[in-house]
């Protein structure tokens, strides 16, 4: 997605934008994956009784956590640099962190993830996600220096990855169920993933165009976890343990994949979405998406979400919520296993859509790359 900070209608991390070909090929093959059509969105919400209420507003946030069990705050990652604390509903004046000087942000490079790590109440350990100067991703390790501060000089880089161009740069940071830290890094930026022979989505001598694990104390060593992926900008886990990925597409489909083990290849730059893209090549057992969003329809750039957990929310409760940067509405699905069914949209819509989050509550929240920042409430 390309994103031009300040210029709304430009604006949508990890999307194709003006990189997109000048022609592509249409045609789908008999070999793509077979998949489930996924029934396209009611136009009428699935429940009444839900809105958005604005928590406060950032500069460019592109996401919204809190550390596990805190009840009192959540932090907000700002694009530029900075992440904001929200503490009892009111913005504390001094950032969390302050890296600002230290990345370079602008289109879709910047600080984009923070991870705490479960322990974090003992530990202080937390994790970010941000492009260096040079362009490279790198995920480095800070420490609480007190309750509302990081210690900046406490610092461990845990991995650098050579980014050749200046989009696509993933994004997430997520600790498993298994206790292990995952990351999401795009397929190196560019058009059509033009890098080598396959491309690197399909490389597995590359880390990019991959979801990635790694055990972030001791010695770290990235093991790919997920390949063929276009710009994992967003994902999370399912309770199941599943990992519900959002892959930007390319110039025609956005779509929601599920990894449900190690090892699967969900077939970038292959096909995009369930439709061949590249003529002559193959990507064997390539799993399809199972819901795919078309650009016709006015979608550019896929949110992935969040299965919501807020026992307040019981409209949406179990439910797996997504949207579109461009589009903005809210929509949902149940996720059962490795398929989603029931997809339906609500009434919400969120103007230049970035990400979703959850805090220690299990509050669900939106974040618009415009400034606001909302929580999903009953009406």
């Amino acid at each position: 997605m390309s994103v031009l900070i300040g210029i709304a209608a430009t604006l949508a991390l990890g999307c194709g934008g003006s990189d997109r070909a000048t022609a592509r090929p249409t045609t789908t093959s008999t070999a793509a994956p077979a998949a489930t059509e996924t029934a396209a969105p009611a136009a009428v919400a699935a429940k009444p009784g839900l809105r958005l209420k604005r928590i406060g507003t950032f500069d460019n946030p592109v996401y919204v956590t809190a550390p596990p069990g805190d009840r009192k705050r959540i932090f907000v990652v700002e694009q530029g640099g900075t992440i904001r604390i929200v503490r009892n509903g009111k913005k504390l004046a001094r950032p969390f962190l302050d890296i600002s000087g230290s990345i370079s942000s602008g289109g879709e490079r910047g600080l984009l993830s923070l991870a705490f790590a479960p322990d974090y109440r003992s530990s202080g350990r937390f994790y970010v996600y941000f492009t260096a100067k040079d362009g490279d991703i790198r995920i480095v390790q800070y420490r609480r220096g007190s309750a509302n501060r990081a210690n900046l000089r406490k610092r461990r880089r845990l991995l650098s990855v050579t980014h050749p161009a200046g989009n696509h740069n993933g994004g997430q940071l997520q600790f498993g169920p298994d206790g292990l830290l995952y990351a999401g890094l795009g397929d190196g930026g560019g058009a059509g993933d033009r890098h080598g022979s396959r491309g690197n989505a399909q490389n597995l001598g590359t880390l990019l165009g991959k979801i990635i694990r790694l055990q972030p104390t001791g010695r770290p060593r990235p093991q790919i976890y997920a390949s063929g992926l276009r710009n994992p900008w967003r994902f999370s886990f399912a309770p199941s343990g599943h990992l519900v990925i959002g892959d930007v597409g390319q110039d025609s489909v956005e779509e929601i994949d599920i990894a449900s083990r190690r090892g699967q290849n969900f077939g970038w730059r292959v096909f995009e979405g369930r439709s061949r893209y590249t003529p002559g090549e193959s990507a064997p057992g390539a799993v399809p998406p199972v819901i795919q969003r078309s650009h016709s329809d006015g979608n550019c750039s896929i949110t992935g979400g969040v299965v919501v957990r807020d026992p307040v929310l019981s409209a949406l409760r179990g439910r797996y919520i997504f949207g579109d940067f461009c589009r903005g509405v809210i929509e949902s699905a149940r996720i059962s296993g490795t398929s989603a069914t029931d997809v339906k949209a609500t009434r919400l819509h969120v103007d230049s859509l970035s990400s979703f989050g959850v805090d220690g509550r299990r509050r669900t929240y939106a974040a618009s790359l415009s400034g606001p920042v909302y929580r999903l409430v009953p009406r």
